[in-house]
Protein backbone atom coordinates (compact mmCIF):
# COMPACT_ATOMS: atom_id res chain seq x y z
CA UNK A 1 0.00 0.00 0.00
CA UNK A 2 2.47 2.26 0.92
CA UNK A 3 4.51 1.81 -2.51
CA UNK A 4 0.89 2.66 -4.22
CA UNK A 5 0.65 5.97 -2.56
CA UNK A 6 4.46 6.63 -3.32
CA UNK A 7 3.43 6.18 -7.21
CA UNK A 8 0.35 8.25 -6.48
CA UNK A 9 2.36 10.94 -4.87
CA UNK A 10 5.42 11.81 -6.98
CA UNK A 11 6.44 14.50 -4.19
CA UNK A 12 6.62 11.96 -1.75
CA UNK A 13 10.20 10.29 -1.08
CA UNK A 14 9.03 6.85 -1.56
CA UNK A 15 8.82 3.86 0.59
CA UNK A 16 10.48 3.14 3.58
CA UNK A 17 8.45 0.39 5.58
CA UNK A 18 10.43 -3.05 5.64
CA UNK A 19 8.48 -5.89 3.28
CA UNK A 20 8.03 -8.05 6.75
CA UNK A 21 7.23 -7.24 10.20
CA UNK A 22 9.71 -8.70 13.21
CA UNK A 23 8.32 -9.72 16.57
CA UNK A 24 9.86 -9.31 19.69
CA UNK A 25 8.62 -9.73 22.98
CA UNK A 26 8.91 -6.78 25.95
CA UNK A 27 10.76 -8.81 28.01
CA UNK A 28 13.37 -9.68 25.21
CA UNK A 29 13.78 -5.87 24.38
CA UNK A 30 14.23 -5.20 28.10
CA UNK A 31 16.99 -8.08 28.02
CA UNK A 32 18.38 -6.87 24.49
CA UNK A 33 18.69 -2.76 26.08
CA UNK A 34 18.80 -2.88 29.78
CA UNK A 35 19.82 0.31 30.23
CA UNK A 36 17.14 1.64 27.78
CA UNK A 37 13.69 3.41 28.48
CA UNK A 38 10.86 1.17 27.16
CA UNK A 39 10.14 3.88 24.37
CA UNK A 40 14.07 4.08 23.80
CA UNK A 41 13.71 0.66 23.27
CA UNK A 42 11.08 0.24 20.76
CA UNK A 43 13.28 3.32 19.32
CA UNK A 44 16.07 1.38 18.89
CA UNK A 45 14.24 -1.52 17.74
CA UNK A 46 12.15 0.16 15.01
CA UNK A 47 15.22 1.48 14.16
CA UNK A 48 16.86 -1.35 13.44
CA UNK A 49 14.05 -3.48 12.00
CA UNK A 50 11.89 -0.83 10.36
CA UNK A 51 8.36 -2.36 11.87
CA UNK A 52 8.29 -4.40 14.84
CA UNK A 53 5.20 -6.23 16.91
CA UNK A 54 6.27 -5.63 20.63
CA UNK A 55 4.51 -9.01 21.77
CA UNK A 56 3.49 -8.92 25.68
CA UNK A 57 2.49 -5.27 27.53
CA UNK A 58 1.30 -4.88 30.31
CA UNK A 59 2.54 -7.16 32.83
CA UNK A 60 5.50 -6.40 35.05
CA UNK A 61 8.79 -7.57 33.54
CA UNK A 62 11.97 -9.34 35.13
CA UNK A 63 12.94 -6.07 36.46
CA UNK A 64 9.40 -5.45 37.97
CA UNK A 65 8.44 -2.96 35.57
CA UNK A 66 5.72 -3.61 32.73
CA UNK A 67 7.24 -2.32 29.69
CA UNK A 68 4.18 0.43 29.12
CA UNK A 69 0.67 0.54 30.67
CA UNK A 70 -2.37 -1.40 29.58
CA UNK A 71 -5.75 -0.44 31.57
CA UNK A 72 -6.89 -3.74 33.73
CA UNK A 73 -10.28 -3.48 31.95
CA UNK A 74 -8.50 -3.75 28.35
CA UNK A 75 -6.63 -6.74 27.16
CA UNK A 76 -5.51 -9.52 28.90
CA UNK A 77 -1.52 -9.31 29.72
CA UNK A 78 -1.55 -10.76 33.10
CA UNK A 79 -2.70 -14.79 32.52
CA UNK A 80 -0.20 -15.24 29.59
CA UNK A 81 2.35 -13.66 31.79
CA UNK A 82 1.93 -15.46 34.85
CA UNK A 83 2.23 -18.53 33.04
CA UNK A 84 5.07 -17.63 31.83
CA UNK A 85 4.10 -17.20 28.05
CA UNK A 86 4.59 -14.72 25.47
CA UNK A 87 1.40 -12.74 25.71
CA UNK A 88 -1.73 -12.52 24.40
CA UNK A 89 -1.36 -8.38 22.80
CA UNK A 90 0.89 -5.91 21.42
CA UNK A 91 1.65 -3.35 19.40
CA UNK A 92 2.38 -2.63 15.46
CA UNK A 93 5.47 -0.21 15.65
CA UNK A 94 7.35 1.58 12.58
CA UNK A 95 10.40 3.66 12.57
CA UNK A 96 9.17 6.88 11.07
CA UNK A 97 12.23 8.79 9.87
CA UNK A 98 10.28 12.06 9.55
CA UNK A 99 9.98 12.41 13.09
CA UNK A 100 13.06 10.08 14.19
CA UNK A 101 10.27 8.25 16.36
CA UNK A 102 8.95 5.07 16.85
CA UNK A 103 5.29 5.51 15.74
CA UNK A 104 2.45 3.08 16.97
CA UNK A 105 0.40 1.80 14.20
CA UNK A 106 -2.02 -0.55 16.32
CA UNK A 107 -2.69 -1.67 19.77
CA UNK A 108 -4.26 -5.01 19.80
CA UNK A 109 -5.15 -8.20 21.96
CA UNK A 110 -7.49 -10.78 23.79
CA UNK A 111 -9.71 -8.88 25.81
CA UNK A 112 -10.32 -9.59 29.38
CA UNK A 113 -12.61 -12.18 30.65
CA UNK A 114 -14.66 -12.36 34.28
CA UNK A 115 -10.90 -13.80 35.58
CA UNK A 116 -8.53 -11.44 33.90
CA UNK A 117 -10.41 -8.70 35.33
CA UNK A 118 -10.48 -9.21 38.62
CA UNK A 119 -7.10 -10.72 38.46
CA UNK A 120 -5.82 -7.00 36.56
CA UNK A 121 -7.64 -5.38 38.70
CA UNK A 122 -6.14 -6.23 42.00
CA UNK A 123 -2.95 -6.38 40.52
CA UNK A 124 -3.60 -2.13 39.80
CA UNK A 125 -5.42 -1.54 43.32
CA UNK A 126 -8.14 -1.02 41.10
CA UNK A 127 -11.15 -3.03 42.54
CA UNK A 128 -13.31 -0.45 42.82
CA UNK A 129 -13.94 -0.31 39.07
CA UNK A 130 -15.69 -3.76 39.30
CA UNK A 131 -19.01 -1.63 40.38
CA UNK A 132 -18.62 0.41 37.34
CA UNK A 133 -21.36 -0.27 34.55
CA UNK A 134 -18.99 -1.81 32.08
CA UNK A 135 -17.27 -3.62 34.79
CA UNK A 136 -20.12 -5.63 36.37
CA UNK A 137 -21.65 -6.04 33.25
CA UNK A 138 -18.24 -8.34 32.17
CA UNK A 139 -18.08 -9.72 35.37
CA UNK A 140 -22.10 -10.68 34.93
CA UNK A 141 -20.91 -12.69 32.10
CA UNK A 142 -23.61 -10.03 29.77
CA UNK A 143 -21.11 -8.86 27.71
CA UNK A 144 -19.29 -10.89 24.77
CA UNK A 145 -16.10 -11.30 24.84
CA UNK A 146 -13.66 -10.24 21.89
CA UNK A 147 -10.24 -9.61 20.18
CA UNK A 148 -9.63 -5.94 19.95
CA UNK A 149 -7.60 -3.97 18.04
CA UNK A 150 -6.87 -2.52 14.35
CA UNK A 151 -4.80 -0.06 12.32
CA UNK A 152 -5.64 3.52 13.26
CA UNK A 153 -6.72 4.97 9.77
CA UNK A 154 -5.23 8.65 10.68
CA UNK A 155 -1.90 7.58 11.93
CA UNK A 156 -1.69 5.34 8.65
CA UNK A 157 -2.97 8.44 6.63
CA UNK A 158 -0.10 10.59 8.52
CA UNK A 159 2.36 7.70 8.00
CA UNK A 160 2.03 7.45 4.09
CA UNK A 161 1.38 10.85 3.40
CA UNK A 162 4.47 12.17 5.47
CA UNK A 163 2.44 14.25 7.94
CA UNK A 164 4.17 15.61 11.19
CA UNK A 165 0.93 16.04 13.27
CA UNK A 166 -2.12 13.97 13.11
CA UNK A 167 -4.07 17.30 12.41
CA UNK A 168 -2.50 17.37 9.13
CA UNK A 169 -5.08 14.10 8.17
CA UNK A 170 -8.22 14.73 10.58
CA UNK A 171 -10.11 17.83 11.56
CA UNK A 172 -10.16 18.39 15.16
CA UNK A 173 -10.02 21.09 17.61
CA UNK A 174 -7.02 22.25 18.93
CA UNK A 175 -5.96 24.85 21.79
CA UNK A 176 -4.35 28.18 20.62
CA UNK A 177 -0.59 26.56 21.79
CA UNK A 178 -0.71 24.48 19.44
CA UNK A 179 -1.97 25.69 16.39
CA UNK A 180 0.79 28.52 17.21
CA UNK A 181 3.07 26.21 17.00
CA UNK A 182 1.81 23.73 13.79
CA UNK A 183 2.14 27.37 12.01
CA UNK A 184 5.45 28.44 13.37
CA UNK A 185 6.29 24.97 12.36
CA UNK A 186 4.39 25.25 8.53
CA UNK A 187 2.21 22.41 9.90
CA UNK A 188 -0.70 23.15 8.47
CA UNK A 189 -4.19 21.78 11.01
CA UNK A 190 -7.16 21.22 9.01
Amino acid sequence: MEEDVCRRYKQLDGPFLPGEIYFAHSEELEEQYPNLSPSERELAICREKGAVFVIGIGAALKSGMPHDGRAADYDDWSTEAEKGRKGLNGDIIVYYPLLDCAFELSSMGIRVDEKSLMRQLEIRGEQYKAELWFHRRLLNGELPLSIGGGIGQSRLCMLFLRKAHIGEVQSSVWHKEIIDACKEGNIHLL
